[in-house]
């Protein structure tokens, strides 16, 4: 029974794992075809509105669902059936106030709330959106209580459904509303219709599994009145929440201080819109790796949980080793390549908005770096959470996020620097958030990890990697420099360079024994690649 009840918790996680992976890269993904059709401009309006659903989206689902989740599972796991009915009747109700509250606040103070964030023409997204806030919301109770039942497949689709909505109805509706000659806020919310319709899609999806797999068992236990229950989800979700609204209240103030800096710089009054959008072309490019990565950090949690409730210290700290140096191979060299690579890679992947892409190239230098940190940054809370320090990646997610914002303030609103001073203070915020992290992880950890010897290979391997492929780049550009397409030269000479680079680190990690067979234990298909690297 145990080990079923074990490989059923390790198959839920996978689950929802890989769904997460997928609804990330998806994001990731829907972002450039949505850059090419509207442009920085048009960007920044989709980022204002979508900045202030997150807060509210946060604030209403982040801890909720867990308490949701936690109530239900006790109850399942004691048989108590009709606990079980009497916790969602009650958190329907609880979630249903909350989405309607975040709806009409959307709705009809978005005018205000364009002018809170220094761009008006949030409008229109702004209201686009302000119906998603209302199905999300009823979502996450939903989701909340499948889960509490171990059942983590209706999330899953619900999840997958709602981000492919997202993505190709969002993205023909930009289109078509711009071939139409509207404008590019109206553009912007039309792709976010799309987010919308998603949400709906999912609801209905998530109501109508419900209705069919409702549990008819009969019981005789006797629920808690609606009060008790409704404390309980209170006080099991209102710290969590407060805890996981930080970063998205962050990065709210920070987009509005960053427009509003540029605004206050009268040279850049007219185009603060389009030097912001600018910034987040970069900005979607850096998001792509930590898609990645995450299945990396979600597969850790069972097996060092699992090694930690058996007092295996040892393996736990071989596990943490393990996803630390899977981690380093994979992001390093991608926060090295972006960096290196960056500006002809925007170049490649926005054919449409050329000019947007060149200004944006400048900022790759610093958001690659970046990349990394946020990929370590995603690991170390993890690995802090796993050991039971849930509140310390909290602290040092503020902390990082008081550096951005107060860098932004001072850098920005320098004429000299300008949006430049935006992705410095980005890698500054998640340099701090790592560094701080890293020092609780090894302070905390009954195996110390060893951070030299996780860290100096990959970044001696990384440099070499990104030297090969900015030399192949500018080698073949220069050779193609004559060529009628200076398109086709660009994107034929970045392809080449990051082939180029891809051999090389390959090559390096197999010669420097970066990686070891005990790495790719919690990998699928890990043995076979370990064997086929010749891994020890």
């Amino acid at each position: 029974m145990a080990s079923k009840k074990k490989q059923s918790f390790l198959g839920g996680a996978a689950i929802l794992a890989s769904a997460v992976a997928i609804v990330k890269i998806l994001g990731a993904v829907y972002k450039i075809p949505f850059g090419n059709i509207v442009g920085a401009e048009g960007q920044t309006y989709f980022n204002v509105a979508y900045n202030i659903y997150n807060v509210l989206l946060t604030i209403s689902t982040a801890g909720l669902p867990l308490a949701i989740s936690k109530l239900t599972s006790q109850a399942h796991t004691q048989g108590r059936e009709n606990q079980k009915r009497k916790i969602f009747s009650t958190a329907i109700w609880l979630f249903f106030a909350l989405g309607l509250a975040g709806t009409l606040l959307m709705y009809f103070g978005a005018g205000q709330l364009a002018a809170f964030m220094n761009e008006p023409l949030g409008y229109w997204p702004i209201r686009a959106l302000s119906p998603a806030v209302f199905c999300v919301c009823l979502l996450a109770c939903m989701r909340g209580y499948t889960q509490g039942q171990g059942n983590m497949t209706p999330t899953a689709v619900s999840q997958v459904l709602e981000a492919l909505c997202k993505l190709a109805l969002g993205l023909t509706l930009a289109w078509y509303f711009l071939r139409l000659g509207m404008g590019l806020d109206i553009a912007a919310a039309g792709a976010i219709l799309g987010v919308t319709a998603g949400t709906m899609l999912s609801l209905l999806y998530l109501i109508f599994y419900l209705l069919r797999h409702r549990d008819k068992k009969t019981s005789l236990d006797v629920p808690d009145s609606g009060g008790s229950l409704m404390r309980q989800i209170l006080a099991i979700g209102i710290p969590i929440t407060l805890s996981n609204s930080a970063m998205s209240i962050i990065s709210l103030v920070d987009t509005k201080i960053v427009l509003g800096r540029l605004r206050d710089i009268s040279a850049l009054a007219d185009s603060a819109a389009e030097l912001f959008g600018q910034y987040t072309f970069g900005m979607n490019l850096i998001n792509l790796p930590p898609s990645f990565v995450f299945p990396v950090t979600m597969s850790l949690i069972p097996f060092a949980a699992a090694a930690l409730t058996r007092r295996d210290h040892a393996e736990a700290g071989r596990i943490v080793s393990s996803g630390f140096r899977l981690v380093a191979v994979l992001a390093i060299p991608a926060g090295a390549g972006l960096s290196v690579l960056g500006g002809p890679a925007l170049m490649m992947l926005y054919p449409r908005r050329q000019a947007d892409a060149l200004a944006a190239g400048p900022h790759m230098r610093w958001l690659g770096l970046a990349c990394i940190f946020i990929c370590l940054m995603n690991l170390t809370n993890v690995i802090l959470q796993t050991y039971g320090k849930e509140r310390i990646p909290i602290y040092t997610v503020i902390t990082g996020g008081v550096v951005k914002v107060v860098m932004n303030y001072i850098l920005v609103g320098n004429p000299a620097i300008n949006i430049h001073g935006a992705p410095i203070s980005t890698l500054c915020c998640y340099v701090v958030i790592v560094v701080l992290n890293l020092f609780f992880v090894w302070k905390y950890s009954p195996e110390k990890p060893r951070y030299l010897q996780i860290f100096v290979k990959p970044v001696i391997a990384s440099t070499l990697m990104g030297g090969a492929a900015w030399a192949v780049h500018g080698f073949v550009s220069r050779l193609l420099s004559g060529s009628r397409s200076a398109y086709g030269a660009n994107a034929l000479g970045t392809m080449i360079g990051i082939i180029a680079g891809v051999v090389v680190y390959a090559v390096l990690v197999v010669a420097l024994q970066i990686l070891r067979a005990e790495d790719l234990k919690t990998v699928p298909h890990g043995a076979k690649l370990a064997k086929l690297l010749h891994l020890r």
